[in-house]
């Protein structure tokens, strides 16, 4: 059984197809996954697809490149945050690749977000490109360890995983570990310790051999086991086992609590 840590059902590649999206991680064992808001506007279909869906829960939170988008004061991260299907608080973080200039909107935006994490101790997910140094700090700064989150679509150096294992947090792995160019990353998967460690799709994008180019999908989490599992010389059903008893002890919600696919 696999979980799927990180994706975009509402997003339009997957929005008009949800419900063979649903019998796909049925057919491939995928027994939950987070809907992860970029934006608020988003959000309410985020929701509503968490709402609709007893395997699928919520974040909420405006993703570091998102620009010209509405922002959100810490209270009201907090209270989009107390509906119980809203598991964490993100996608945010910080992102250099893309934007240039003054980015420190972008470093305002992450330290808002830690705060409501730490308001409403729900767990952060956070996005690092290009930026390591600079979110490790604010993640120092603002406390992030109070609440702990996942550095999700990993692909940063082991010093920075190191420094993100320090503060409490799981690093996620997605398709981007079994692409062949991928050696430091597959470096970095054979040293995470497996019970700090997520796997994710963040689809539709970054699907993982054989199916990179196309859109990605939950079900094909599996893929992201079976080759951490290759790594480590380990079975991807315990890839998956620990995987999954990670993910539901990060986010707070309980295997049984909502009804699961089988």
């Amino acid at each position: 059984m696999f979980v799927d840590s990180h994706c975009h059902l509402n997003f339009p590649e997957l929005a008009g197809d949800i419900e063979n999206v649903v019998a796909h991680m049925r057919e491939n064992a995928v027994t939950h996954a987070l809907c992860v808001s970029v934006t608020l506007e988003e959000f309410p279909e985020v929701l509503a697809l968490a709402e609709r869906y007893p395997n699928i829960y919520a974040s909420v939170g405006i993703h570091p490149d998102s620009q010209g988008v509405k922002e959100a004061e810490p209270a009201e991260l907090v209270r989009l945050a107390a509906h119980p299907k809203v598991v964490a608080i993100g996608e945010t973080g910080l992102d250099y690749h893309r934007l240039t200039g003054d980015l420190e909107w972008q470093r305002e935006r992450f330290r808002r977000h830690v705060q409501a994490a730490r308001a409403r101790n729900k767990p952060l997910i956070v996005h690092t490109r290009d930026a390591a140094a600079d979110t490790i700090r604010i993640m120092r700064e603002e406390g992030a360890d109070r609440v702990g989150g996942v550095m999700h679509c990993f692909t940063e150096s082991w010093e920075t995983a190191a420094a993100a294992l320090e503060l409490g947090f799981y690093i996620s792995f997605s398709g981007i570990v079994t692409f062949k160019n991928a050696r430091a990353l597959k470096e970095v998967a054979r040293q995470v310790p497996l019970e700090r460690m997520l796997i994710e799709t963040d689809s539709p994008y970054l699907a993982p051999v054989p199916y990179r180019g196309k859109v990605n999908r939950p079900g094909y989490v599996r893929h992201v086991a079976e080759e951490v599992g290759r790594l480590r010389n380990l079975p991807s059903s315990e890839v998956a086992r620990v995987t999954s008893a990670n993910f539901f002890k990060l986010f707070k919600c309980q295997e049984n609590e909502h009804q699961a696919m089988h």
